[in-house]
């Protein structure tokens, strides 16, 4: 009995520490298993790279500035790290068929690395993230680098709780406002117009 008590235990063990490992932002207590698209995440964590580790982030959120400028558009900073299945997570929403019209329309994406907590930490900084609440973290900019909207509270590092709806409703809460040819907003119109 003591035998299969003590395997029992170790086995246990075992299993705590690989939920808490299989997601690197952070536990996953409430899973104990990984299923749909979160073991997606993971399993694309194998092969994708997201996050350019040798990425200029200042010049890339330049240019996608002067990008969203030109084109009417809002810029997506996206802080994140490749050992993030949380970030792989928010990656496949970004691009599920449902958001990826959307955010293309829109949005000018600009994935920055955070490397291992040790890289972009002060653009990070700039944009009011922060870093020690988890990754993915986002920022909203429009066309001239203001930041309309800066997650403070860890808002998406827990994907694997949410769905491609939550971002799907991001989305268009966070994009332009629609603008008539002269470029400039359209007048309201009362209702008895």
């Amino acid at each position: 009995m003591a035998k299969k008590l003590t395997a029992f235990c170790l086995y246990a063990a075992a299993m705590l520490a690989a939920l808490f490992f299989l997601a690197p932002c952070g536990p996953v207590l409430a899973r104990t298993h990984l299923t749909g698209v979160f073991a997606d995440a993971h399993a694309q964590m194998g092969s994708a790279i997201i996050y350019s580790d040798t990425a200029d982030a200042k010049a890339d959120i330049r240019a996608a500035i002067a990008t969203a400028a030109r084109e009417h558009k809002h810029v997506i900073l996206d802080f994140g790290g490749n050992w993030c299945a949380d970030c792989h997570l928010l990656n496949i929403y970004f691009h599920d068929p449902s958001n990826a019209s959307l955010l293309q329309a829109n949005y000018v994406l600009v994935d920055v690395s955070v490397g291992q907590y040790d890289k972009n930490l002060d653009i990070a900084k700039k944009y009011g993230i922060p870093l020690e609440k988890g990754v993915p973290a986002l920022v909203i900019l429009d066309g001239r680098g203001r930041v309309l909207y800066a997650q403070k509270n860890g808002e998406f590092e827990a994907m694997r709780k949410l769905d491609t709806s939550s971002v799907y409703a991001f989305l268009q809460k966070w994009k332009p406002r629609a603008h008539t040819a002269t470029g400039k907003k359209p007048i309201a119109k009362s209702a008895g117009e």
